[in-house]
């Protein structure tokens, strides 16, 4: 029976390549890279190899790629880390100043916070919540954030995040391509003006970006986009789930995220998942080598896609910028739906997607990244985020289209304000 697989933005399948790259460290040489005989160091040599692959994805030195257990822990050591760095400079400048100073022995003694710094963070509104509730983690650990508002596709304002600059700014962090509504955002132009910032007033900000929706999918350049800390996850591009890196440029002290063992250089402890960085790096390999064609045919797929969806299924609106959005990417609101019936009924027809919504804690939320970029609470449960690969054809999504158009107008006919507006 023919099925839709269109949730790719969720998770992808692995790939055969990455398989058959898997196999031999699951089977023959599954020695622990840490050891120092032979079996061991067959698999060391496979792990710094795919450090060396990855690098060169994304123009880094392989000693600037550390393996993680996927983009959570990666954003989480990101923001953590970075974070506390930036808290300890602080405080080493304050420190400093507060010595030159006659009135730095009272502070001390009065117990005055502001000899105590510990630091501002700014990211915006709709990251993914990886990003989002390490935030609120910090927040309670006394750290300020500031959460930059976004524009009606889901942008963030490179001027709003200069203005937002304190001088206890210690990390700024914005995703690379929203994993709901695949805008893509102005990474580039950021590092650029954080770096101006920094020559200009000797203030070192650190720069975070979550590419794990980008990575493998849109050309990414650490040195082009003068990022510090880049996120991925290896099981959006059909690499193994339980695996992705954090690219922590040379320089940066970021503190040790995982204590224990001495591996990825005496940062991030825990036995290598080799076989799992085999299977990135594969997968990584060819996903950036055939990223042109890629994004060739799945941008012609999404527009026919979009313009089908758009001009046969009234009241339907686009999320998210029109051009400037992920090759894969296309999320839609029907009016007068609700996402989850919709989700249920698709099912039903072997098509897998999914919704703006969330059930979280036994209640229905609207997608915080739709009601940011002002889709009403109502219009937001009616959305449907349907994410491509390169192997979706045109076939694919006429035939999603036709079955899609019959479910809707079904729904609507359920709804009583849809009722009242057909009167």
């Amino acid at each position: 029976m023919k099925y839709y697989y269109l949730d790719n933005a969720a998770t992808t399948p692995l790939s055969k390549e990455a398989l058959q790259a898997m196999l031999p460290y699951l089977t023959e040489d599954y020695g622990n890279a840490s050891t120092i005989y032979t079996l061991g160091q067959r698999a060391k040599r496979a792990v710094e190899e795919s450090r060396r692959t990855i690098a060169e994805t994304i123009g880094a030195h392989p000693s600037e790629i550390y393996f993680t257990s996927g983009g959570t822990e990666s954003d989480n050591w990101a923001l953590i880390g970075g974070a506390e760095l930036g808290q300890g400079q602080l405080q080493r400048t304050s420190a400093a100043q507060a010595k030159g100073t006659s009135e730095s022995s009272s502070s001390e003694a009065d117990g005055s916070s502001s000899s105590h710094p510990v630091g501002h963070i700014i990211t915006d509104v709709i990251e993914h919540h990886a990003i989002l509730h390490t935030c609120e983690y910090l927040e309670k650990r006394g750290f300020d954030v500031t959460y930059l508002p976004v524009d009606a596709e889901g942008h963030v304002d490179p001027d709003a995040v200069m203005a937002a600059l304190r001088p206890d700014t210690v990390l700024v962090s914005v995703m690379a391509a929203n994993n709901e509504i695949g805008t893509l955002e102005p990474i580039a132009e950021i590092g650029k003006r954080l770096k101006e910032y920094e020559n200009a007033h000797g203030q070192r900000i650190l720069f975070h970006t979550d590419a794990v929706q980008a990575y493998g999918h849109i050309p990414l350049n650490v040195d082009a986009l003068q990022v510090d800390l880049l996120s991925t996850s290896s099981h959006k591009l059909n690499g193994p789930k339980g695996i992705g890196f954090l690219y922590i440029r040379r320089g940066v002290k970021l503190p040790s995220f995982l204590h224990g063992g001495e591996q990825e250089r005496g940062r991030r402890a825990g036995t290598e998942n080799v076989a799992g960085m085999v299977g990135f790096a594969r997968a990584a390999e060819i996903a950036c080598a055939e990223m042109d064609a890629r994004r060739a045919r799945e941008t012609t797929v999404r527009d026919h896609l979009i313009a089908r969806l758009l001009a046969e299924i009234p009241f339907t609106t686009l999320n998210g910028d029109p051009v400037h959005r992920l090759p894969n990417n296309v999320n839609v609101c029907f009016k007068y739906i609700e996402g989850e019936t919709l989700l249920l009924l698709l099912n039903e027809k072997h098509i897998y997607a999914s919704s703006g919504s969330a059930c979280a804690s036994g209640s229905l939320d609207p997608s915080h990244v739709l009601t940011a970029i002002g889709v009403s609470h109502e219009d937001a449960y009616g959305s449907l985020r349907l994410t491509l690969s390169p192997e979706t054809t045109m076939q694919d999504v006429n035939e999603v289209v036709e079955l899609l158009k019959p479910i809707v107008a079904y729904l609507r006919e359920q709804s009583p304000l849809y009722k009242k507006l057909s009167l």
